[in-house]
């Protein structure tokens, strides 16, 4: 049984008149009545009551008009899952994220991936420094990142996605907690928990803060991430600090407070140069839409 000919029985099954289904079919009445004709052979039973006033379905008939159905139904979706798939309208993406990025945006990725392509699946892999997730990438295991920059190595494409400022995190009966804004020069004589990682963008910010102020931290702790900072620091183990973003994630006992002078670190989205995966592309051209800043005004040339 061809599958043209299951699309024609049911084009009569659901109208019971050769003329408007040769119609709906877009071709000649009796070239479909022969090929019914002929499937009634294949099949060795008849599927339709034919008279001069009208066509009725057969038992055998009833019974194939529900098989056809369901087996066009079946194949009808699987061809628009396929196209979906090759339009990057379905399918798993890995997402790495680092520190708080995961806090801060994985929110708006999720709701703008939920509302513009519903049917795309994000793997999530949270507190993933910058060189593990160019290394992820360059492997195939991970499809895009929110990392900061600089990019490790070859082969990978950034686009900046927003620049935040330092800030510094204190206990809250700390003698900077009642100041409204500190400057790094205040932290002199602080004992610091840093990052662990030991590429830790962060952590070279906070050292070329801290030497632009005059000293060198001095480290007494490390941490893996971001809510192990924040505890270290609420347990009056030290101070640190951490981009804004950090904020998003409240810790009684512990106190930000803005830097003067302590400088940015920027976020960037980052994907595989020369990407091929349809998939991935259409997730790109939706975060491009959602997370890309718009050029200021005064930096749009005239």
């Amino acid at each position: 049984m061809e599958l043209r000919h299951l699309r024609y029985f049911a084009a009569v099954a659901d109208t019971c008149h050769f003329g408007r289904a040769a119609q709906r079919l877009h071709m000649a009445q009796p070239a479909l009545s022969q090929a019914i004709r002929q499937l009634e052979d294949e099949l060795g039973a008849p599927l339709f009551v034919r008279t001069t006033r009208q066509v009725a379905l057969t038992p055998a008939g009833e019974f194939l008009r529900g098989e056809a159905q369901r087996v066009l139904g079946t194949i009808d979706d699987s061809v628009r899952g396929v196209r979906r798939i090759a339009g990057g309208r379905r399918g798993l993406v890995r997402f790495a994220f680092t520190g708080t990025a995961a806090f801060s945006h994985l929110p708006r990725i999720a709701r703008a991936l939920k509302q513009e392509l519903p049917e795309v699946a994000v793997e999530v892999h949270a507190d993933l420094l910058t060189p593990a997730q160019c290394d992820g990438m360059r492997a195939g295991s991970l499809d895009l990142g929110v990392l900061r920059p600089p990019a490790r190595g070859d082969g990978i494409e950034l686009r900046t996605i927003e620049s935040e400022p330092l800030v510094v995190v204190v206990p809250a009966d700390h003698r900077l907690a009642v100041e409204p804004v500190v400057s790094v020069a205040d932290l002199r004589n602080e004992d610091f928990i840093s990052y662990a990682g030991k590429d830790s963008v962060v952590n070279a910010a906070i050292a070329r803060a801290c030497r632009a102020a005059g000293f060198t931290p001095h480290t007494e702790h490390q941490a893996p991430g971001t809510a192990v900072l924040l505890s270290l620091v609420a347990g009056g183990l030290g101070v640190a600090m951490a981009p804004a973003s950090a904020r998003t994630l409240p810790l009684a006992g512990v106190v930000f407070r803005d830097l003067a002078d302590a400088g940015h670190v920027e976020l960037a989205l980052a994907w595989r140069k020369d990407e091929e995966s349809s998939l991935v592309r259409a997730v790109l051209d939706v975060l491009e839409e959602t997370l890309i800043p718009e050029p200021n005004a005064a930096e749009v040339s005239p």
